[in-house]
């Protein structure tokens, strides 16, 4: 049996430096910037495909760490991270973010997903923050108004999800594999809600801000689901919604993000208004997707009406948040024990004692193995950001 260490903010802090240890070590590829794709054995995949998602969170993680951490090997891999993403994935010619390079550096997806402009903003603004370096902020300023330019629909509102690399129409919008072909999704809108915030923090201009809260609303009131607490995923032009499950993380995910929104934007009446959304939420996904071994379930289908419980390490991370944020919010104890059942799982399932990093999936799911621990989609950003807002969080004074 594991022996798990208890719910606090040294451990936390001792954790985020043990993450960033782990990716310092074995992340970094001697042909430029980090490896694409590290197996959940440890193995290499030296001639996998670089992905921006990839890469920003890599940039964001060793931005914030350095200063999270004071540590100077942190903002040596934020510049390594920021080089790279400058002389690889930038697009030159038409702006924006490349989606996917080979091994090399050179292109091999030029599309220009909304996602991904708004992971390099975050990415952008926490290298500013840990630097001060102008031009970091610069390039996160030309993203922001790349979005606002074309993603923003003026006639119904909200961001759309995909373009071509020269910003023109697309048939297929997907994300991943995973998604439905919809031209509105959740899952966009609520990181350029993060990447906002993380601007708006950096450079108070009137036109951040208004981008910020027009957003803010937009995701309160369109995708919030206020009669279930649930998140729409899924959706039209019009906001006509498709969406075939709820997805508890995201909801519990969501619930934090749009509260540092509201934060970030300091208006009293707001916080105010919104203030029982966001612990309506926390509650939902705390009341359906709350496992009896204390883990955050992935998934209610609704043509099956069936839960899926497999454990996602993401999942987990943004859960610990989420009910600590609500802990601090309400005072109400029963979010602390919570999110202290979701850390006691996460160091028996999720954290590698032996080889490092944190599994995908459970250790305990038999489909553990499969799931790489460093990829497309896998960085170290939701395990390491948990790690730093839960420290803060529990070193706030009462």
């Amino acid at each position: 049996m594991i022996q798990t260490l208890p719910l606090t903010a040294p451990h936390c802090r001792a954790h985020c430096a043990t993450i960033a240890r782990w990716w310092a070590d074995h992340a970094v590829d001697p042909a430029g910037g980090f490896y694409g794709q590290i197996n959940d054995d440890g193995s290499v995949e030296v001639n996998a495909n670089k992905g921006i998602i990839l890469n920003t969170r890599i940039l964001w993680f060793f931005s914030e760490a350095a200063v999270f951490l004071d540590s100077a090997e942190c903002k040596a891999l934020a510049s390594r991270a920021y080089h790279y993403l400058l002389e690889h994935f930038d697009d030159k010619t038409a702006g924006g973010v490349f989606w996917e390079l080979d091994a090399q550096g050179q292109l091999v997806n030029g599309k220009k997903q909304t996602y991904a402009q708004s992971f390099a903003i975050y990415a952008l603004c926490a290298y500013y923050k840990a630097t001060g370096e102008q031009a970091a902020l610069d390039k996160a300023l030309s993203y922001f108004q790349l979005l606002e330019q074309y993603s923003w629909d003026q006639q119904q509102l909200g961001y759309l999800e995909a373009f071509s690399q020269h910003w023109q129409a697309l048939q297929d919008l997907r994300l991943s594999d995973k998604d439905l072909n919809y031209p509105k999704t959740m899952n966009t809108h609520l990181h350029v809600l993060e990447a906002y915030t993380a601007l708006y923090l950096q450079h108070k201009t009137s036109a951040v801000q208004q981008a910020l809260e027009r957003l803010t609303l937009l995701f309160a009131e369109r995708i919030v689901n206020a009669s279930n607490g649930h998140l729409r995923l899924f959706m039209d032009l019009d906001w006509a919604d498709h969406s075939p499950f709820y997805s508890y993380g995201h909801d519990i995910e969501a619930s934090w993000l749009l509260w540092e929104a509201l934060r970030a934007l300091d208006d009293h009446r707001l916080l105010q208004i919104y203030r029982p959304l966001v612990l309506q939420m926390a509650d939902v996904a705390l009341q359906q997707g709350l496992c009896a071994d204390g883990h955050l379930a992935d998934e209610w289908h609704l043509a099956t009406q069936q839960q899926h419980q497999q454990s996602c390490w993401w999942v987990q991370a943004e859960a610990l948040v989420g009910f600590l944020t609500a802990w601090r919010l309400t005072g109400d104890i029963g979010y602390f024990s919570v999110a202290e059942g979701l850390w006691a799982y996460i160091q028996r399932e999720h954290i590698d004692a032996v080889g490092g990093e944190w599994h995908w999936l459970a250790a305990s799911d038999p489909d553990r193995a499969t799931h790489y621990k460093v990829g497309f989609w896998k960085g170290p950003y939701h395990s390491g950001r948990a790690m730093m807002e839960a420290a803060l969080l529990l070193e706030q004074s009462h």
